[in-house]
């Protein structure tokens, strides 16, 4: 009876190693998929095109020479309803200066981006990601979450989260053209 007590004891503790490796496996490999991809501040930022809501397609290279805040939202977003207004202020300081605003809602539908951009006062272009394929280029997780690209193309920053409108001032002072 000991001896079928040691026994079992050695196989439950082999099955529960094997579990946890299985675990552990499982989680890492998850974890170092997604950083494999991940854009960095230096990168290029990948080109895209997505369509505005009033049916203009944009392309990120469009603005070549340009400083463009590409800020990523959802009408959902809490901290996204909070900075719109803010963004929209800025956008009309900085336009004229070679900054860009390019605001991509991640996959909602027409009907309720028109609703917020009007609610919040979107004045720059109104981009929607339907098929989530630019989220996925640019390895975005939460949101709100902001990319300061400057006028050669480059990623000088990721933002994660709500900005002030001070924040909002100094970023689109440091994409601004010379």
């Amino acid at each position: 009876m000991n001896n079928k007590k040691k026994k079992r004891f050695f196989i439950r503790l082999i099955v529960l190693i094997a579990l946890a490796a299985a675990i552990i496996f499982t989680i890492y490999n998850a974890l170092t998929k997604d950083t494999k991809d991940m854009l960095k501040v230096g990168d290029a930022a990948p080109n895209f095109e997505l369509v505005d809501l009033d049916g203009e397609t944009h392309q990120l290279s469009d603005y070549q020479g340009q400083g463009v805040f590409l800020n990523f939202w959802g009408t959902w977003c809490a901290p996204c309803k909070k900075e719109m207004p803010a963004m929209g202020r800025q956008y009309e300081v900085y336009k004229d200066q070679g900054v860009q605003i390019l605001a991509v809602n991640i996959a909602e539908s027409d009907l309720k981006v028109q609703a917020f951009a009007d609610q919040y006062g979107m004045v720059f272009p109104t981009l929607i990601d339907k098929t989530k394929g630019v989220m996925q280029a640019y390895s975005i997780r939460p949101l709100p979450t902001t990319l300061l690209i400057n006028s050669e193309g480059k990623i000088v920053k990721i933002i994660t989260g709500e900005m002030s409108e001070e924040d909002i001032i100094e970023y689109m002072e440091q994409i601004k053209p010379i």
